[in-house]
């Protein structure tokens, strides 16, 4: 019943809004979180959200304080250690794998009357994306760790912010197109080049109550990065999608992937 009222709410009411009055009202709804009584959620959420108490000890505020000063900056919560890697690729963020398979083989997805590819995701450089590539789609859900990392050492080749939508993201209201949001929405498109001269593609998508999506400070076209190095933040709500030269080894839709596991 619940989630029958929301997939109704998303596609024929949140979904028909105007872009300006989806992205006002989520500026309201996201600055509630940064007020300081939003901290007394924390302790309920986190019950009920997480069965293994030990997974929220390898954070720490955002902040730098010694405990959350509000709900953002537990939502925004930085690793207190490195990432420990030991692999050459890895998944750049945590989440639900909702969409996997050859880019050849996706199949066109209807947005507002129109057919697109998923190449449209990733911008101006879409069509350039080879057809063996693969393509990932990972929803960040609420409980989600929501820093994305880069996948590989490399070299950023681009930077693209597209304006769009804030249209709900949640895979399960879209049915058997779970990356159609990321089609819509105001992304953020980053291009890595692998040493070998292999081109990796991210789109950081948004959606509702996304105030905000914080690049990493300095990166910018020519910066070289480091496997497991920070890219970018979410301000609430999440999606990201990956076109890569590799395939992810063992890969199942419905899987949760981790940051800095083995892609």
């Amino acid at each position: 019943m619940v989630r029958n009222f929301i997939r109704f709410f998303s596609l024929n009411i949140w979904g028909n809004l105007p872009s300006s009055w989806q992205r006002a009202l989520s500026k309201f709804y996201a600055t509630l979180y940064t007020k300081s009584y939003s901290k007394h959620i924390i302790g309920p959420y986190c019950r009920f959200n997480y069965d293994d108490p030990s997974y929220l000890l390898q954070f720490k505020p955002a902040s730098g304080s010694s405990t959350y000063q509000n709900f953002q900056d537990f939502f925004t919560r930085v690793f207190k250690e490195p990432i420990k890697i030991n692999t050459n690729a890895v998944w750049p963020c945590e989440g639900l794998l909702c969409e996997y398979g050859m880019v050849k083989e996706t199949e066109l997805v209807k947005v507002k009357g129109h057919k697109r590819h998923l190449r449209t995701i990733f911008g101006a450089l879409g069509d350039q994306i080879p057809d063996d590539y693969y393509f990932s789609n990972v929803f960040l859900h609420n409980n989600n760790y929501h820093r994305i990392h880069s996948p590989i050492n490399g070299t950023v080749s681009r930077i693209e912010h597209i304006p769009g939508d804030l249209v709900v993201l949640r895979p399960w209201v879209y049915k058997n197109d779970p990356s159609l949001p990321a089609l819509r929405n105001e992304r953020i498109n980053v291009d890595i080049q692998s040493k070998d001269g292999n081109h990796w593609f991210l789109s950081i998508v948004g959606g509702p109550a996304v105030g905000t999506i914080v690049m990493a400070q300095g990166l910018d076209i020519g910066s070289l990065v480091s496997i497991g190095q920070e890219l970018g933040t979410f301000l609430l709500g999440s999606t990201c999608c990956i076109a890569s030269p590799m395939p992810a080894k063992n890969a199942k839709l419905g899987q949760q992937v981790a940051v800095g596991h083995p892609l």
